[in-house]
């Protein structure tokens, strides 16, 4: 008969004595109080061990420090935020009006006076408290008629020489998550303070912690959870973010240093073919343009760099960044008829595959005069075809490709891959421009020139792009019609839907612009159903408004071929109106399209409002942007100001680092960096810091990118960033996406 009894469970072993160890340890293991709450909060919060933990800094700090008497509140003013220590008389739980919510009810009092407390809906509350009982409370000042209340209180018991976490001090405000109180979590990082925090190893050397005159890292820990006060507060913060950008910086030297023995093909060419190849682009581009031109002053300064870093031995690694329109595929198809000429092989990677077929279209163009052809190689292409591209490839008879992440297959193998182009870089990957310039092979890197339309502001490259050569493309190319910018609310559109029959009329189309409406997306297409519900609807909306007009739909829901059919539909003339999420931001040129209408423009960043308005002006007739608002906060006002008022690119980038940070500006995906958790570049101080950390970084760091005295002084920091809490710093990337 078999047994019935329950199989017996391995005890769970005790976490571990020494503090250091626990740093490492799994919060479910950890022995901290209500340990399996906080890695189920974890898990939401990005928290996995106590370390994690205990790098879970504070979003802002409340001044609860003043306690008052309970007779001065009559003078204070109602919704602020007081402290004072009381005496519990009563606790109760009673009715509210409505259905299922009650209320727990606290008489309160001092020697000077009294005041009750209310807490809806926490009947949890009344177990806490008893009557008799002597606590500090801290909470918003409410007024009915002479009575007085604190509305939902934080509170802790006053019990002999115990610490006051809640009330009565400096109190941390830390992000929540469901299920995680703001007192359970206080209990608990003080708990792993406590236990682990005291003991955090230091890890920089000491002789930089004092030329920087920087806290050690434990008290750093201690005070920016718990200050005493917010000087101490201040030198906590300064500590860590000092820390954030050396990790980053360190990242930084050391792939450049590492670069420097990397081995790249020399790519030479003459002069005669330096000036038949810019010969051939100016023709090209006065044969699209129906009008003599030149190249600007910028284009021909960034192909002078190149030209010059293609003839060297190290790899190039050189950012390619202007506004949209200025330029830089032209400077792109140098590069690669360069390679050519010297008998190598250039690749240009895309995002889409609409954007593929653009540059094979436009590149082609423009090299059709040096006499040389562009392949296209994406994942559209049918099984023929892209067998037939990859033996091209190989063989090397195709010495320019163009194409999508299908250019990563291992099928492809190039014969010699000499130049790889990354146009939009932010879309990319570190691990994906790594899979490109590895199909070189061999001991040789092929030079990288990386391309972006969302220029970067000065302040902030020289901190993130320290690493990599970059050239600026400024000057627009002579005879471009600026397009024309304003601002209007809801309310007042009817002219601009009669100016849009108007344009269709004429043969040119509209772009509609719909953000997300979840807050905090910033108008950035995830995909999500909010964003698609929204462009639908929309797209449903202007098909009756503008009818007869051909009103097209694209977002982030859609499948890309879907996607991509609906753009080269609006491309050719099919559609008068696309409606659509910032997918369009990065789209197909359209030379017919005039206007673009930005709806809900305060939620959309300087950048993306200036990358959007390039989505129109590219043809020879006059083109407008309208951005639609009725937002009266002060800095989205500001933002659209600068939006109609400025039309250089560069120069909104400068705004917008001045009025939001710069995850902000950038995004995490297109900056490359993780969030800098306290360090903030908008900060003079912080970017003083930046260019400190950077030379101790070029100090911490031998020449071939090993942190010089690896085996002693400097073996914690090796440990930290390879470990710690700077881990994700030091291996980000601002050169690629992630």
């Amino acid at each position: 008969m078999p047994s019935t009894r329950a199989p017996v469970r391995a005890p769970i072993p005790p976490p571990p004595t020494d503090p250091v160890e626990l740093l490492s340890t799994p919060l479910a293991k950890s022995g901290l109080t209500a340990a399996g709450l906080l890695r189920r909060a974890g898990i939401r919060l990005g928290w996995y061990d106590v370390r994690d933990l205990l790098f879970h800094l504070p979003r802002r700090y409340d001044d609860l420090r003043e306690l008052s008497k309970l007779g001065d509140l009559v003078w204070a003013e109602e919704g602020s935020v007081v402290s004072a220590r009381v005496r519990v008389d009563d606790i109760h739980v009673e009715a509210t009006w409505r259905r299922r919510v009650q209320r727990t009810v606290a008489q309160l009092s001092d020697e000077t006076g009294e005041i009750q407390a209310t807490w809806f809906g926490r009947r949890f509350i009344e177990r806490r408290l008893r009557q008799g009982q002597d606590i500090v409370v801290s909470g918003r000042l409410k007024r009915f008629g002479r009575r007085l209340t604190l509305d939902n209180p934080e509170f802790q018991a006053v019990e002999g020489d115990g610490e006051v976490l809640h009330a009565g001090r400096i109190v941390p405000v830390y992000r929540l998550t469901a299920g995680l109180t703001a007192a359970r979590l206080r209990v608990a990082m003080r708990e792993a303070l406590d236990r682990a925090g005291h003991a955090y190893p230091e890890y920089l050397p000491d002789p930089l912690r004092r030329d920087e005159d920087l806290v050690g890292i434990s008290d750093a820990l201690e005070s920016a959870h718990y200050p005493e006060s917010f000087e101490r507060r201040d030198s906590a913060l300064r500590r860590l973010a000092f820390d954030e950008l050396l990790a980053l910086q360190l990242g930084m030297v050391a792939r450049r240093r590492a670069r420097g023995d990397d081995r790249a093909p020399t790519i030479t060419i003459d002069d005669g073919t330096d000036a038949a190849i810019r010969s051939a682009l100016v023709g090209a581009l006065t044969t699209k343009v129906g009008r003599p031109v030149e190249l600007t002053v910028d284009q021909s300064a960034a192909i002078d760099a190149v030209r010059a870093d293609l003839a060297g031995s190290a790899p190039m690694l050189r950012l390619l960044q202007g506004d949209v329109g200025s330029g830089k595929t032209a400077v792109a198809a140098f590069a690669l008829a360069a390679a050519a000429k010297a008998g190598f092989q250039g690749a240009l990677l895309a995002p889409t595959d609409l954007l593929a077929r653009q540059h094979r279209d436009t590149v082609g163009g423009l090299l059709e005069d040096a006499g040389i052809g562009v392949l296209l190689l994406t994942g559209s292409l049918n099984a023929r075809d892209r067998s037939h591209a990859n033996d091209l490839i190989a063989s090397g008879q195709a010495s320019v490709i163009v194409g999508t992440h299908a250019l990563l297959s291992e099928s492809v193998s190039f014969a010699r891959l000499g130049l790889a182009i990354i146009d939009e870089q932010h879309r990319f990957g570190v691990e994906q421009r790594g899979q490109l310039e590895a199909k070189a092979g061999g001991a040789v890197n092929p030079h990288v020139l990386l391309m972006t339309a969302t220029p970067i502001p000065r302040t902030l490259g020289q901190v993130l792009y320290a690493d990599l050569d970059v050239s600026d493309l400024r000057t627009p190319p002579s005879g471009r019609i600026p397009i024309r910018t304003g601002i209007r609310t809801p309310d007042r559109l009817e002219p601009t839907w009669s100016k849009v029959r108007e344009e269709a009329a004429a043969g040119n189309r509209t772009f509609v612009v719909v953000p997300l409406i979840e807050e905090g997306s910033e108008g950035i297409d995830d995909g999500s159903a909010s964003g698609a519900a929204a462009a639908e609807t929309e797209a449903v909306r202007l098909a009756q408004l503008l009818m007869p007009l051909r009103v097209g739909l694209v977002h982030g829901r859609m499948k890309p071929i879907d996607r991509d059919t609906e753009m080269t539909r609006f491309r050719d003339g099919e559609l008068d109106v696309l409606v659509g999420t910032t997918v369009i931001e990065v789209g197909v040129d359209v030379p017919e399209a005039t206007m673009m209408i930005v709806e809900n423009a305060d939620r959309f960043g300087l950048a993306q409002l200036h990358q959007l308005r390039g989505r129109v002006g590219r043809g020879t007739a006059e083109s407008y942007c309208v951005l639609v608002s009725d937002s009266t906060d002060e800095t989205a006002v500001a933002r659209l100001r600068a939006a109609a008022e400025v039309t250089d690119g560069f120069e909104l980038a400068e705004r917008d680092f001045e009025l939001r940070r710069e995850g902000d500006v950038l995004g995490f995906a297109q900056s490359g960096l993780p969030g800098l958790r306290v360090a903030s570049l908008t900060r003079p101080d912080h970017r003083d810091l930046a260019v400190r950390a950077r030379s101790a970084a070029e100090r911490l760091l031998d020449e071939n990118a090993g942190l010089v005295g690896d085996t002693t002084g400097a073996a914690p920091l090796a440990r930290e960033l390879r470990s710690g809490w700077l881990r994700r710093l030091v291996a980000a990337d601002p050169a690629s996406g992630s």
